[in-house]
């Protein structure tokens, strides 16, 4: 038995935040319903994209069931409504429209709520607006440029999602304890704060007079930097403690005085480590600095393109985190499971994306128990899909 197997989850939605938060529940057992307009919501067609297809919609949908309703109509805002009241968990990034705390704790007092905004205010904010105001973008780059620097991975929706799991999780538990419902509040304006603070980002703006630099490639703070091989090659080297520090210098035959032992100073004084570092690693093979490396125990890793990470990575086929799919009408390839391993349950295999409305029928029979005339009565005025 999965250890989340019982839970079900109702999940409103678009694209990243809650529904990672919902793929995450969903990896571990959950029985997680993602709710989209007819015909699809403003996700459904995002790039990357295959025989016309969302592969982004395709991961972040795996293991759910998918039900579509036309939650602008009067009866297919009740249906949503009557689901969160019977359903009890409901996980959302949009605005509230028929899922309004108010209306829905009146209908189910134990009802636990978790919604997702951009700012604490609910007023709209992104990944790319949160993260161009949290300072980031003005360390990120090369040290001679004047501009910010955009990062393309959407961090703070990814952590955002991954929150919002533990904060349904959480909520859940309380109302296991207490039998009281809560509406849960998260914002990633308010992740990527809590985030930087805790990153000692903040403290430093306000204790030191002066900004802090770029960088470049360069680790902040520590020894690590990005190098290119012989055969064209990029490869990442860091020495963050005395040991790694050590099995670098051996691996490569460096003599540095004692002082370098101290992280900081191998940060102030990196350069005079890549003037040797760098000539090495550009004078041999990616094969050959890995062999050095690995039997050294240097702490390092390889650059790689997307199409290089599943040439190259054994642990796409052989962790069993990663089983090969079948998405129908758009392809096959190596999905993941839930990334945690608990010993008291085995791992669930990954399961492919629903197609959009799969199981409308399904869901609203098993849920509210409608019956066929219903369900057909709701098709023909295109209510549900």
């Amino acid at each position: 038995m999965s250890v989340l197997a019982g839970l079900r989850v109702l999940e409103v939605s678009a694209f990243v935040a809650a529904p990672l938060g919902g793929a995450t529940l969903a990896g571990m057992g959950a029985d997680v319903i993602r709710v989209d307009p007819v015909g699809g919501g403003i996700d459904r067609d995002r790039w990357p994209l295959h025989a016309g297809r969302s592969l982004y919609w395709a991961g972040l949908n795996q293991g759910k069931r998918s039900v579509t309703l036309d939650a602008r109509s009067a009866r297919g805002r009740e249906l949503l409504a009557a689901l969160a009241g019977a359903v009890g968990t409901v996980l959302t990034n949009l605005p509230a429209g028929a899922l309004s705390w108010e209306e829905l704790s009146a209908r189910r007092p134990d009802l636990v709520l978790v919604a997702i905004t951009g700012n604490p205010d609910g007023s709209a904010a992104v990944d790319y607006t949160v993260n161009a105001a949290a300072g980031w973008p003005f360390v990120t780059g090369p040290a001679e440029l004047e501009g910010p620097v955009n990062h393309v991975l959407p961090a703070w929706d990814v952590a955002t999602g991954f929150l919002a799991a533990a904060a349904l999780l959480a909520a859940d538990r309380h109302r296991r304890l207490t039998g009281a419902g809560q509406r849960v509040g998260i914002s990633l304006a308010d992740v990527a704060l809590a985030v930087t603070a805790h990153l000692g980002a903040v403290a430093e703006a306000v204790l030191e007079a002066e900004p802090r630099p770029r960088v470049g490639n360069d680790t902040y703070g520590t020894l690590g930097r990005d190098f290119r091989t012989r055969d064209g090659r990029h490869l990442m080297v860091l020495a963050l403690t005395p040991r790694q520090w050590r099995s670098l210098c051996v691996a490569v035959g460096m003599d540095f005085p004692a002082e370098f032992v101290r992280e900081d100073v191998r940060f102030q004084r990196r350069t005079e480590v890549w003037a040797v570092l760098e000539p090495w690693v550009a004078g041999r093979t990616l094969a050959e600095v890995a062999d050095a490396f690995d039997r050294h125990e240097v702490l390092w890793g390889p650059y790689r393109t997307f199409q290089q990470l599943v040439a190259e990575e054994p642990r796409l086929r052989e962790n069993p985190m990663f089983a090969e799919i079948e998405q129908p009408g758009v392809g096959r390839w190596p999905a993941t499971s839930s990334p945690v391993q608990f010993g008291a349950a085995p791992r669930l295999p990954p399961r492919r994306a629903p197609d959009l409305g799969e199981h409308t029928a399904e869901v609203l029979t098993e849920v509210l128990g409608l019956g066929r005339a219903e369900l057909a009565d709701l098709r023909t005025q295109r209510i549900i899909g």
